[in-house]
């Protein structure tokens, strides 16, 4: 029998020693598991979402911002063009845009794997490494002759994109696998509702930065006339901004590298009982890691090997596993509603020029009111509709549930694309009723899909496969994303283009737009509520569920399941102690 252990007090129970005296090793995982699940909500939980947060912060920062950047670098690099001085080509403009996109689907999927296969501790802020030195790239990159601005910066973003896509599982299962069931959901979409900090911070930046050089940008009255003085400033400018991006990235560095691992990676794809305990301990502790005796540690690996029920993670399993309609569908539903979401999130963005418009601030009389305007713009749209609608979705996840909030959302997305593509020439005589509706489609994205589909994959699958799969579903939207950008992009000016409508295709696009969020309704269907149910229980593993399946549970071939008393919804494991709570 394993020893006990010193240590605990009424503020950071002794996990290890409720459980030290059972030798059945998928008892104990049940047991431990079970105390994450129901563990009050605590500072270890806060910590959990502020590490995992501010990746998120940093993230939407670098995205957001190079949509400010990308005029301040026409401004720099362009002053000379031929056509349209102190302007960025479009196709520049596309490309350096296009080039997080294209690294993030890579990052997503490459990241998701390998956090399945060597597991979350050692991939979580290997991403953000990679994000704070491409980030500090960016700010530092200059044109040579042998290689231009744009070639520069979509070498350097397609890496930041990859470390950027590294981010979204990994933050979504650790977020997942430590959050108690009760309020996973909160927890989860707090992490990602710092998205919509982190496009406020970008804006307000912008903002302090052309504050910093009012005078010397009132020297120019329009991007072609801005040189000298002018352009030297814009130039500082834009690297400010796009290095700004680091601070918070390195501030999150060392928490991230110093997390425990995962109690249900290191016990059920490590397959190290005696690990995952003493981890399980160090969360709820506020420590870094566990510290189990090495030789004990060595005895109940070498016990559990044989006897821990949970199969091992291999290619044949994964197939199996997901060759089953009632899993397979789940994987379908996740990627195929997120791939349909950012093709209309993203599409939406081709609204912006014309929103800032009709609230009167797209244009001024200097390059320092056309900055000015533009960053108070994005600031003014960015608190009507985006950061209410992430929050809204935090308070209420876990009692309305995460499939009522997706369908909700992709009705309410359908019903206003729709309304905006069918009466868009009448609605650019009533600017008032197009913001309107603008700041709604905003709204119901983030109160709706745009939160949902990044909590849910990070839940329903089962621990061997939550990353890898996370990683596809995330990867399916970015894909989606890179649609709207290089195909719907250009479609929107098709037609004959005038002053008082530029974009004469755009209704048609909109229209379009309302059909993928039908779409994305249909594939909603396909996956599972996951409010108030233990991950364990979403992935197949606990007999008398619906959602049990025994080939998953590793109870296929043993003959008749155990049956555990007193488990009940929300992880609970009943009243009593954790040695009265057995299989019978």
């Amino acid at each position: 029998m394993v020893g006990k252990t010193a240590g605990g007090n009424a503020a950071f129970h002794n996990f290890h020693n409720d459980y030290v005296h059972i030798e059945d090793p998928n008892e104990r995982r049940r047991l431990a598991l079970a105390e994450i699940d129901k563990a009050p909500f605590g500072w270890y939980h806060v910590r959990a979402v502020v590490v995992a947060g501010i990746g998120f912060f940093t993230d939407a920062y670098d995205i957001f911002a190079i949509n400010l950047v990308t005029a301040m670098l026409g401004v720099v690099y362009w002053h000379t063009a031929a056509k349209k001085p102190g302007t960025i080509p479009e196709h520049s403009d596309t490309a350096i845009k296009v080039a997080t996109s294209g690294g993030t689907v890579l990052g997503q999927v490459g990241f998701g794997i390998l956090a399945d296969l060597v597991g979350r501790k050692k991939m979580y802020g290997l991403e953000l490494i990679l994000i704070i030195f491409c980030t500090l790239a960016q700010s530092l990159s200059a044109p040579s002759p042998s290689m231009s601005i744009v070639g520069l910066l979509i070498f350097w973003r397609v890496m930041m994109g990859i470390g950027i896509g590294g981010d979204y599982p990994l933050s979504s299962i650790i977020t997942s696998e430590f959050a108690t069931t009760k309020w996973r959901g909160a927890m989860m979409g707090a992490v990602f509702a710092m998205q919509g900090i982190g496009q406020f911070t970008a804006a307000m930046i912008c903002l302090i930065v052309t504050s910093g050089f009012k005078e010397s940008l009132l020297l120019g009255k329009s991007a072609a006339t801005c040189t000298g003085d002018c352009a030297l400033a814009v130039d500082k400018m834009w690297r400010v901004i796009i290095g700004f991006g680091a601070v918070p990235g390195c501030i999150a560095l060392y928490f991230r590298l110093t997390i425990p691992e995962t109690p249900r990676y290191t016990f059920d794809v490590a397959r190290d009982v005696e690990k995952a305990d003493q981890d399980a301990k160090a969360y709820i502790a506020g420590k870094a890691e566990g510290k189990p005796d090495i030789m004990t540690q060595a005895a109940v690996v070498q016990h559990a090997e044989g006897t821990l029920e949970i199969p091992k993670a291999s290619w044949g399993d994964f197939m199996r596993h997901y060759m089953q309609w009632k899993h397979g569908k789940v994987l379908i539903g996740t990627a195929g509603s997120w791939f349909f979401l950012d093709v209309a999130f993203y599409g939406l963005g081709l609204n912006n020029s014309i929103i800032l418009t009709a609230i009167g601030y797209s244009k001024g009389d200097s390059m320092y009111k056309i900055f000015y305007n533009t960053a108070v713009g994005n600031l003014i749209l960015v608190c009507a509709g985006a950061i209410p609608g992430y929050w809204v979705t935090v308070a209420t996840v876990d009692t309305l549930g995460r499939k009522p909030i997706q369908f909700m959302g992709f009705t309410m997305l359908t019903i206003l694309f729709a309304t905006i593509g069918f009466a868009y020439n009448r609605l650019l005589n009533h600017t008032g009723g197009l913001l309107a509706l603008y700041v709604l489609c905003q709204f119901f994205f983030n109160f709706g899909p745009n939160a949902t589909t990044f909590i849910v994959p990070g839940e329903c699958f089962p621990t061997r496969y939550r990353s890898t799969s996370h990683g596809i579903s995330a990867a399916s939207g970015k894909v989606g994303a890179i649609i709207a950008q290089t195909i719907f992009g250009p479609l929107r000016t098709r037609g004959t283009a005038t002053t008082k409508n530029p974009n004469p295709w755009l209704n048609h696009i909109m229209e379009i737009f309302a059909l993928f969020m039908l779409s994305g309704l249909c594939t909603t269907f396909l996956i599972p509520e996951t409010k108030r149910k233990t991950l364990e229980e979403l992935a197949g593993e606990v007999p008398g569920t619906a959602n049990y399946d025994p080939a998953t549970a590793g109870h296929d071939g043993l003959g008749a399941a155990p049956n555990y008393r007193g488990t009940s919804e929300g992880g609970d494991s009943g009243s009593g102690s954790g040695a009265e709570k057995v299989a019978v």
